[in-house]
């Protein structure tokens, strides 16, 4: 579990993540309606009109809205971009527990504790159907993804109801018909909507149930604290699997991926795999109970609300790993180990790996041997060791360790950290050459120059020679993620030590050059081929000088993971593992290196050729003590 945003409030019932900007909707049982950006961890508005509760809360997919129900018994349709309540939708006659809009059709639909289910329409602000049959709170109601046909609804009487509503599409639109459906809901429930199956199984209330985005299944929890799947066909409905280990009520249950995510008021998250039939991993807050689950619709993120506040997180990276050699990038997309020449031009499909819970953190490449080696971060750290295969993508062996990293460190020999932090060196048979002594702290090893190691401590990286058996260079830099090598025709090299916050760039024997620190979370980097850096955090594409001076070069819609830079041309992987590339103006970073190098030329034909210029410029050289340029 990857944190990235969390919020202290009053106890969270409902969630709503925006389809498309950084928002997330959280619905407070104080009242209050927060709408949080998680991207820079900001409260942008609240909303307070509903008296008491407000239990479900709801972004539209394409409009600048949001609904709302609480236990005022009031629905509640905000516009976010003027910050008020359009209007208020009565009929329920107790508590609301969920409310959702539908994708297509000017619909919404709320699950309410005077058992029964209705569905608005929004445009024309009135009730188009009551949906009854439960004979207790109904506690969750949602529309079939991607279709227009089917609701589903949980319900304290221990069932599960598939609603079929093509018949509400039928509807005209003259007044006087919609009146009499209109006295004809209120009076009987109308006939436009039919119980499609009723699901019974669970041995108590049932608190949630979730279709799944696109097969025919559902999801549900309970409190007998399980976990039940249900297949769906024309004519019946069945239950199919039941997943047991949450220890209280299971509040909210909902389908990601290939995954089951649940969580309880024992205090946990749950992930599930249905292939396995077991929990994969559990998460667990000491003194919260969780109550309400909700998932990106596009993107890796999952939210869940709890007695103090909500969290928003990743249940894996989307940072592939990946690694050049030479001119070319190995990287893992889909649980396959792709290749693509920057030469030629050629991508290639290498592997298909093994199913694993997560996907790799980091990959070494053994180019003479044609061999991958991908480290895992969860049961304590695991290596996995692959030969390409001559033909097809299926490996014929694979072999495994138990270890807390691994990376090559020459042609065909690797080094891992065993439990104890020492330095077992294997060679590509997988046979232990050599154990070596603890390097004083390291808990992780980045590549390095042939026969040596970059070793991670709290507070340093050291460089290990696996030869010498000793550290020859140390670099102060705290809590390192990533390492990005320079590496030049002359033999000089670069290292570039990437923390969440800060860079530390130093020369090859670990000497520091210069240091940076941004306020946005840093993704990744790489240098050029004049060995500027270039970096992009979670907004920006940015460069950073050997002298440390840095600048903005672009704003970024989305996350990106720098592979390579040449020219006015970056490489990198986007959020889903595709390679692309764009181009950038290296104009004024090539202007500030010239500068820095004394290369007066170059910088008087960058200032003649190009467009840069302004006051932001003449400070610049004000600064750096160049006035005759800034004339």
């Amino acid at each position: 579990m990857f944190t990235k945003f969390e919020t202290r409030s009053n106890r969270v019932k409902g969630l709503s993540f925006h389809p498309k900007r950084p928002w997330i909707l959280a619905s407070l049982h104080n009242g209050a309606i927060q709408l949080w950006d998680y991207r820079m961890g900001t409260l942008i508005d609240r909303f307070e009109e509903h008296d008491g509760p407000v239990r479900g809360v709801h972004f539209h997919n394409t409009q600048p809205l949001f609904c709302s129900g609480g236990d005022d018994y009031k629905i509640k349709v905000w516009n976010h971009k003027l910050r008020r309540c359009l209007f208020t939708l009565l009929g329920h006659l107790d508590y609301i527990r969920t409310v959702q809009f539908h994708h297509e059709q000017p619909w919404i639909v709320s699950a309410s504790d005077d058992q029964t289910l209705r569905i608005w329409n929004w445009q024309s602000r009135s009730c188009i159907s009551v949906l009854t049959g439960h004979n207790h709170y109904v506690m969750s109601a949602q529309f079939q993804p991607n279709r227009d046909d089917l609701v589903v609804s949980a319900s304290l009487d221990q069932t599960l109801r598939v609603w079929d509503v093509t018949g509400l599409k039928k509807q005209k639109s003259n007044t006087t018909e919609i009146l009499n459906v209109n006295i004809n809901q209120e009076l009987f429930g109308g006939n436009d909507v039919i119980v499609k199956l009723i699901l019974e199984g669970h041995e108590k209330g049932v608190n949630w149930a979730s279709f799944h985005p696109s097969h025919p299944l559902i999801v549900s929890g309970s409190d007998d604290r399980s976990i039940r799947i249900w297949k769906m066909d024309d004519a019946r409905g069945f239950e199919i699997e039941q997943l047991r280990g949450h220890v209280n009520n299971v509040s909210c249950v909902q389908y990601f991926k290939d995954y089951i995510i649940s969580n309880s008021e024992d205090r946990s998250i749950r992930v599930w795999d249905v292939k396995q039939r077991s929990a994969i991993h559990t998460f667990r807050r000491d003194s919260d109970r969780f109550w309400v689950l909700a998932v990106h619709p596009e993107k890796n993120l999952i939210a869940a609300g709890h007695d103090t506040g909500t969290v928003v997180f990743k249940l894996e990276r989307e940072r592939p790993a990946m690694t050049i050699v030479g001119n070319q990038l190995f990287w893992v997309r889909d649980r396959q180990l792709r290749s693509y020449d920057f030469d030629t031009r050629n991508e290639e499909l290498l592997l298909q790996l093994r199913r694993n819970a997560y996907p790799p953190v980091t990959l070494s490449y053994c180019a003479s041997e044609k061999m991958p080696l991908f480290y895992y971060d969860y049961d304590g750290g695991t290596f996995e060791l692959y030969q390409i295969p001559k033909s097809g993508i299926n490996p014929d062996d694979v072999k495994k360790g138990f270890y807390t990293s691994a990376v090559f460190f020459s042609r065909n020999k690797f080094a891992a950290l065993d439990k104890n932090r020492q330095v077992v060196l294997r060679n590509t048979k997988n046979d232990i050459l050599k154990v070596l002594p603890a390097i004083g702290t390291a808990d992780f090893l980045f590549p390095a120059a042939n026969g040596q190691v970059l070793a991670r401590s709290d507070d340093k990286v050291s460089l290990f020679d696996i030869t010498q058996k000793k550290v020859i260079g140390e670099c102060s830099a705290s809590k390192v993620k990533y390492a990005v090598w320079h590496h030049t025709p002359d033999g000089t090299a670069r290292v570039a030590l990437l923390s969440k916050y800060n860079i530390t760039i130093a020369n090859r024997k670990l000497k520091m050059i210069c240091s940076l620190h941004e306020n946005s979370r840093i993704k990744s980097a790489t240098f050029d081929e004049n060995g500027i850096l270039m970096y992009s955090t979670l907004n920006h594409l940015k460069y950073c000088l050997p002298t440390g001076d840095t600048g903005t070069i672009r704003t970024l819609e989305n996350p990106v993971y720098l592979v390579r830079a040449v020219g006015d041309t970056i490489h990198f992987l986007d959020r889903e593992g595709r390679l692309d590339s764009m181009t950038i103006n290296s104009t004024e970073y090539r202007f500030k290196s010239a500068l820095a190098q004394e290369q007066y030329k170059e910088v008087m034909r960058i200032v003649k050729k190009t467009t840069i210029h302004g006051q932001a410029l003449v400070a610049y050289l004000q600064q750096k003590n160049f006035p005759e340029v800034a004339m």
